[in-house]
């Protein structure tokens, strides 16, 4: 999705889904003639019996697309009715943990969704992936996008579907009843913020209790005050680092939003986020586009929509931010690999990007799909035109515990006035310090 991508080097620890999958034989031996030569009667010939249906499970952590992806095994079997496939996903917070231990065993789902970058290249590395050099559609995938799923080998593992960008989703029925517009400027921002308070509406729908929404969070507003994918690139090549004043500025606009956030913020998870908003207690909350679908269950009468986090100046640039999020692999211990290759190739095609995008309601990886959703659409338009990389996913998901973590853990701490925004600042380098060699 954008140049940004180029260069990626290893992040976010992959995985977990257990569930072996697999059931069937395709052992489909036909009947042979038999053929008498010298008598009057032809031979008779056996009927080929009917090829016996395999079963294929998809492992994954996304317990929210169930229905979604019915809708994208449907349309695989238009064209292999033959091939059952299973999505069976797993708990979000316990899936790396049973993949991993599915995966020692020698056994695991046929087709494993990949968390994106590091984490699928440690899982390839270790021997656990089918390298996928035999589907012809990932041809057309630019390099940048590849890399998400690519080994230190530099083959391609998995086949890359979607893209996430996270955006500030807002009431539209809110917002008009205090005459709100979509911010300009961080300084707009803040006014609508001081007339949602002032109104007894609560600003953002947040919460510090679980680590990923805090880097999520940060990786969307920080690049107005860090400077986007400018700094980025100087920190990966070593030109700067997380104890700038620049990035010490970001984490400390997360700390100065305190005030509109909810009560008791440090208590409150993803599940009580999403029901502040949709149930319109709510105005605003930072978010990735897989929630569309989510949000729009709970409450089909919200009016939502969104706007690219403003820049901290004026004449800045608006930026929303995006990764590559989960691609697709093969099992290598799979007795079914030649029937999971088949969705493989399915995922590359035109088919299956138009029904992916049209039932995860995300961009897709595929070029030329346009998504009939406008809330969609829209996305997919600030994704091409203002993304800036989450660099913690992006760059530095690595090391023991991981520099995302880091950040996360010590965020946490700051929310509860254990640490100020120039200490984590300091624990996030000495955390890339043990691990992260600058890109020249």
């Amino acid at each position: 999705m954008k140049k940004w991508f180029s260069g990626i080097a290893a992040t976010v620890l992959l995985t977990s889904g257990l569930l072996a999958g697999c059931s069937g034989k395709t052992d489909d031996k036909a009947g042979q003639g038999a053929g008498n030569a010298g008598t009057s009667a032809p031979a008779a010939s056996k009927e080929a019996p009917k090829a016996e249906k395999v079963k294929l499970t998809i492992g994954s952590w996304r317990t929210e697309d169930v229905d979604a992806y019915a809708k994208i095994i449907q349309e695989f079997n238009k064209t292999n009715p033959n091939i059952e496939v299973e999505f069976k996903p797993t708990k979000n917070t316990e899936y790396n943990t049973q993949l991993n231990v599915a995966l020692q065993s020698g056994s695991g789902p046929d087709i494993i969704h990949l968390r994106p970058y590091a984490a699928g290249a440690q899982l390839a590395d270790a021997g656990y992936l089918e390298p996928l050099d035999s589907i012809k559609g990932l041809s057309s995938f630019p390099k940048e996008t590849l890399l998400a799923a690519t080994g230190s080998n530099g083959k391609v593992y998995g086949v890359p579907t979607v893209f996430s960008a996270t955006e500030i989703f807002y009431n539209k029925k809110i917002f008009q009843k205090y005459n709100l517009q979509e911010p300009k400027t961080w300084d707009e921002l803040m006014q609508i913020c001081e007339t949602l308070k002032k109104n007894k509406v609560t600003p953002f729908a947040f919460g510090s209790k679980e680590g990923w929404i805090l880097s999520l969070t940060q990786g969307a507003l920080g690049p107005a005050f860090y400077g986007g994918t400018d700094f980025m690139n100087k920190v990966v090549s070593g030109q700067t680092n997380f104890k700038s004043p620049e990035f010490i500025s970001s984490i400390k606009m997360m700390k100065d939003l305190t005030p509109y956030f909810p009560d008791n913020f440090v208590g409150i998870g993803m599940d009580d986020m999403r029901n502040l908003f949709v149930t319109e207690q709510a105005a605003m909350m930072v978010m990735g586009d897989w929630e569309i679908a989510v949000m729009r269950k709970a409450n089909p009468d919200l009016q939502m929509d969104v706007f690219p986090v403003p820049p901290k100046t004026a004449g800045g640039k608006a930026t929303v931010t995006t990764w590559v999020d989960g691609s697709f692999a093969v099992n290598a211990k799979s007795p079914h690999k030649a029937e999971a290759m088949k969705f493989m190739d399915f995922l590359t095609t035109k088919e299956a990007g138009t029904v992916i995008v049209n039932n995860l309601l995300k961009p897709s990886t595929i070029a030329g799909i346009q998504a009939q959703d406008p809330l969609v659409a829209k996305i997919s338009k600030y994704a091409d035109t203002q993304s800036t990389p989450y660099m913690m996913v992006v760059y530095f998901a690595g090391g023991n515990p991981t520099t995302k973590g880091t950040l996360e853990n010590t965020m946490q701490g700051m929310y509860q006035n254990m640490l100020t925004p120039e200490q984590v600042a300091d624990k996030v380098q000495q955390s890339a310090d043990t691990w992260f060699k600058p890109k020249k």
